[in-house]
């Protein structure tokens, strides 16, 4: 933004003088061309213009004036500079892609999705709420793979998450601690800043070396909290039609096509709940719908980032143009005085 202004305009208060001064010389008469020993005498050349050049010299002069006291004024032209300094939180987002992740019982008539088309929405959205912070991305089944490390390029990051998918591993199986104990090997080089792993997942600890109490007791050991959230419900659920490389077969719409399979799901959140007590984070669940945007809202609304906002102005002074023209007026009066309407003893 820029605007315009006077460093001093007390000097404006100069300029009362001028009508004084042009009074003064109002009553003093105008300054003739010529000096006469009588008035008398050059009372009919009076009349003519030539003859009284004085007013004009005497309104250059006061103009030079005017000009001279407005570059004392300091007029300047000036541009709002703002800079933004953020304290920013490491976040690491472990998202789970075993083939559980198909399951369509958290859509809705108008939208059928599978449970990781509502992560993704969810982990997408929460992204474009912290544009201050380094996020990471690591997706996990049996193995743990790093889709992104900590990164300000959330265009990127975004881009790498929507390109997720199942059957792009092998989704036979979840390996919850060794994708905790991924996540904060990613963390622990920042002992400096504040660091946060969100973990999804709506499966148990089936698979891998690590177990997610001693994942928990790593992240515990090197100050990060982790917030776990299972999702999914409980009961039978509705399955989509899965292609032979355990991709999810989607309509030109792209729904997933679901023709009446389905199975039952469940699992014990008890290793959930106990790595979020562990490390201070805290235990969510969705269900249903909707719920799990909430869960990232809330997240984002308790792990806030400290930003420092300044704003400083920068200056491009002015005041040389009117002391130009105040020298300019000044040279004029001076040439004109001493050629055109020279004074003759």
């Amino acid at each position: 933004m820029t605007f315009f202004q006077f460093q001093h305009p007390i000097f404006f208060a100069l300029l009362l003088l001028l009508p004084i001064l042009a009074w003064w010389a109002g009553r003093m008469g105008p300054e003739a061309a010529v000096r006469f020993s009588s008035t008398a005498l050059a009372r009919a050349v009076s009349r003519e213009r030539r003859s009284q050049p004085g007013k004009l010299l005497f309104a250059l002069r006061l103009l030079a004036l005017a000009a001279i006291i407005i570059a004392l004024a300091r007029p300047q032209l000036g541009r709002i500079n703002e800079s933004i300094e953020a304290e920013g939180i490491d976040i690491v987002i472990a998202l789970d892609l075993s083939f559980s992740m198909r399951a369509l019982d958290l859509s809705t008539e108008d939208d059928i999705v599978t449970r990781l088309d509502v992560a993704r929405r969810a982990v997408d959205n929460f992204i474009d709420q912290r544009p201050h912070d380094r996020i990471g991305l690591i997706a996990f089944a049996p193995e743990v793979y790093v889709v992104s490390p900590l990164t300000l390029n959330h265009d990127w990051l975004k881009r790498n998450l929507q390109r997720l998918d199942l059957g792009e591993i092998d989704g036979r199986g979840t390996a919850i601690g060794t994708a905790l104990g991924a996540s904060v090997n990613r963390l622990r080089d920042h002992p400096d800043r504040s660091r946060v792993v969100i973990l999804l997942t709506d499966g148990e600890n089936n698979a891998g070396t690590l177990s997610p109490l001693g994942a928990a007791e790593a992240a515990q050991a090197h100050g990060v909290r982790v917030y776990t959230i299972a999702t999914g419900s409980s009961g039978r659920v509705a399955l989509p039609e899965m292609d032979q490389n355990g991709r999810v077969i989607r309509d030109s719409a792209g729904r997933p096509v679901n023709r009446g399979r389905s199975e039952i799901s469940g699992f014990d959140d008890s290793d959930l709940r106990q790595i979020a007590e562990m490390t201070g984070g805290e235990f969510f669940s969705a269900t249903a719908a909707g719920e799990l945007e909430q869960i990232y809202q809330r997240i984002d609304e308790m792990e806030r980032t400290e930003i420092e906002l300044r704003s400083y102005a920068s200056f491009t002074e002015l005041f040389i143009w009117p002391t130009l023209l105040g020298l300019a007026l000044l040279g004029l009066e001076q040439l004109l005085r001493n050629t055109r309407y020279h004074r003759l003893p």
